[in-house]
C-alpha cells in the first residue's frame, strides 16, 4: 500500500470518530443545559437543514477545485465550529441559539466535504485497488459508529460535554492536514468550466445520462425513509414484546457485527456485477422490517436484522467503487452530491414521519408496507441492462473516445 493510500485511510478514519461524535456530545450537552426536546431537535435540524441546502453546491465545487483543498477547508469549519462549541460548553454559559448556528456550521462543513472526498479516492487510489480501500474506509466508519458514543459518553460524565467538543475539534484538525497535505499521483480530470449555474445544470444532465443511478439512488432513498421507520418504532416493539430494553440492545449489536463483517468481505466476495449486489444488498433491508412488524420471535428479528446490516455493509463499498468506476470524473462530485442529497434527506423524514403514521395505524402496517417498498424499489433496479453489465464493460465505455 503507498504512502498516499495509507495518509488517505488515516485521515478518513480520524474524520468518521470525529463525525460521529457530535451526535452524542451534543444531545448530552443540550439535555445537561436545559432538558428540552424541543431545544434538542433545534439543534439537531439546524446542522441537517444546512447539510441538504449545501450539498448541490458542493457538488460544484468539487469538481472544480482539488478534491485535497475541498476536504481540508470542509474539515477546518467543522473543527471551528466544535472548538466554537467546545468554549461555550467549558465557559460555562450554554445558549441553544449560538449551539445552533455552530451547528449549522457544522452540518455545512459536512456537506462541502462529502462529494470531494470520493473523488478524492479516485485520484489517490488506483483502479483496481479501490473496492479494497472504500471497503476499509467503511470498516473505519463503521467502528467509529460504535466507539464513539462510548467515548463522547465517558469525556461527558467524566470531564462535561465541553472536553468531548474539545477533542471532536482537534480530531477534525488533524484529519484536515492529513487529508489537505494529500499529493494524488495524477491531477483529477476537469471539464471545461461555465458559471456556477451552468455547472450545476450540467450536473443534472449528467446524472440523467445513467438510469441505473437514479433508479439505485430511488432505491437507497426508500431504505433510508424505512430505516427512520425502523430507528423510531423498533425500540418501541422491543421493550413492548420482545423482552424489554435488552432485547433492543442485543439486536442492534448484532447488526453492527452484520455491518462491519459485510464491509470486511465485501472486496474478497467473488462479485461479478457489483451494482446488482448492490440492489440487493439493499433490498435485504426489507427483512427486518417485515420481522419487527408481526413482530416474530426475537430470534428471528435479531437474525433478520444483522442479514440486513450484512447487505448495507457489502453495498457500501461496491457503490462507491461502481460511482468511481462508471461516472465520469470531471463530473462525480456534482452527480454523488445528489446521491447524497437523497440519502441524507429521508432519513430524518422517516424519523420526523414514523410516530405520527404509527399513532394512527399502529406500529406493524408501515413497517410492513416499508418491507414491500424496500423489495421492490431496489429489486427493480435489477430489470436495468447497465446494472447486469461487469464494471469493465463501464470503464471501457468511459475511457473509449
Amino acid at each position: 500500500m503507498s504512502s498516499p493510500v495509507r495518509r488517505l485511510l488515516v485521515g478518513r478514519t480520524i474524520a468518521a470518530l470525529a463525525t460521529a461524535l457530535i451526535p452524542t456530545t451534543l444531545t448530552l450537552a443540550v439535555v445537561r443545559a436545559t432538558g428540552s426536546a424541543g431545544d434538542l431537535g433545534l439543534v439537531l435540524a439546524c446542522e441537517m437543514i444546512p447539510m441538504l441546502l449545501m450539498l448541490p453546491v458542493a457538488g460544484v465545487v468539487a469538481d472544480r477545485f482539488p478534491p485535497q483543498r475541498v476536504v481540508l477547508a470542509a474539515d477546518l469549519v467543522r473543527g471551528a465550529a466544535q472548538l466554537g462549541v467546545a468554549a461555550e460548553l467549558l465557559a460555562g454559559v450554554v445558549r441553544i441559539p449560538d449551539i445552533a448556528v455552530l451547528s449549522a456550521i457544522t452540518g455545512a462543513g459536512l456537506a462541502l466535504g462529502t462529494p470531494a472526498v470520493r473523488t478524492l479516492v479516485a485520484a489517490v487510489v488506483a483502479d483496481q485497488e479501490r473496492l479494497r480501500v472504500n471497503a476499509r474506509i467503511g470498516v473505519a466508519q463503521g467502528l467509529a459508529q460504535v466507539v464513539a458514543p462510548a467515548t463522547a459518553g465517558a469525556l461527558v460524565l467524566a470531564l462535561g460535554p465541553g472536553w468531548s467538543s474539545l477533542l471532536t475539534g482537534g480530531l477534525f484538525a488533524v484529519s484536515a492536514l492529513t487529508l489537505g497535505g494529500l499529493r494524488p499521483a495524477r491531477a483529477v480530470r476537469r471539464g471545461p468550466r461555465g458559471s456556477f449555474l451552468a455547472d450545476l445544470r450540467e450536473g443534472w444532465v449528467e446524472t440523467r445520462r445513467h438510469p441505473w443511478f437514479l433508479a439505485s439512488v430511488l432505491g437507497h432513498g426508500v431504505w433510508h425513509l424505512a430505516a427512520g421507520f425502523l430507528l423510531t418504532l423498533g425500540p418501541l416493539i422491543a421493550v413492548r414484546d420482545l423482552g424489554g430494553e435488552a432485547s433492543w440492545v442485543l439486536i442492534t449489536q448484532l447488526g453492527t457485527v452484520g455491518l462491519l463483517v459485510g464491509v470486511y468481505a465485501a472486496p474478497r466476495l467473488p462479485v461479478r456485477r457489483p451494482l446488482a449486489a448492490v440492489a440487493v444488498g439493499a433490498a435485504a433491508y426489507a427483512l427486518p422490517l417485515a420481522a419487527f412488524g408481526p413482530p416474530m420471535p426475537l430470534a428471528v428479528v435479531a437474525g433478520a436484522y444483522c442479514v440486513a446490516m450484512f447487505g448495507l455493509g457489502v453495498l457500501t463499498p461496491l457503490w462507491e467503487t461502481s460511482l468511481q468506476q462508471r461516472i465520469p470524473e470531471e463530473a462525480l462530485g456534482r452527480v454523488g452530491a445528489f446521491d447524497g442529497l437523497i440519502s441524507f434527506a429521508a432519513r430524518p423524514l422517516g424519523l420526523a414521519v414514523a410516530a405520527p403514521v404509527a399513532a394512527v395505524t399502529g406500529t406493524a402496517a408501515p413497517l410492513v408496507a416499508g418491507a414491500v417498498l424496500v423489495a421492490a424499489a431496489n429489486l427493480a433496479v435489477l430489470a436495468l441492462p447497465d446494472v447486469r453489465r461487469a464494471p469493465a464493460e463501464a470503464t471501457a465505455e468511459l475511457t473509449s473516445p
